[in-house]
């Protein structure tokens, strides 16, 4: 059995043709939307609060904002996975593995 890290990757806030991605807040209201796939599921009741998921964060790395996925969230749940792989590909956003 192989001990690898899940990879991780970054949808940067530029499009391929190098344009910043709008609106200014978008990498807090996708992950904002993902905030519910958490180890052990989402939490409700009187200890719920608003925070982001482990598995998909706002990020600014070398001064370029974005969304760092980790790809434990396919395992979970693989179509949150599909979904913000999807809106970076639609949105025609850079991604890099970390």
């Amino acid at each position: 059995m192989s001990s690898t890290q899940p990879r991780q990757v970054f949808i940067q806030g530029f499009t391929r043709e190098g344009k910043p991605f709008r609106p200014s807040d978008w990498a807090e209201r996708l992950a904002g939307a993902m905030s519910s796939f958490r180890p052990g599921g989402g939490a409700g009741g009187i200890g719920a609060f608003i925070g982001y998921s482990p598995y998909c964060v706002p990020r600014l790395i070398e001064g370029v904002k974005g969304v760092l996925v980790n790809e434990a969230l396919r395992e979970i749940e693989p179509m949150a996975w599909d979904f913000v792989m999807n809106f970076a590909r639609d949105n025609d956003l850079r991604t890099t593995e970390l």
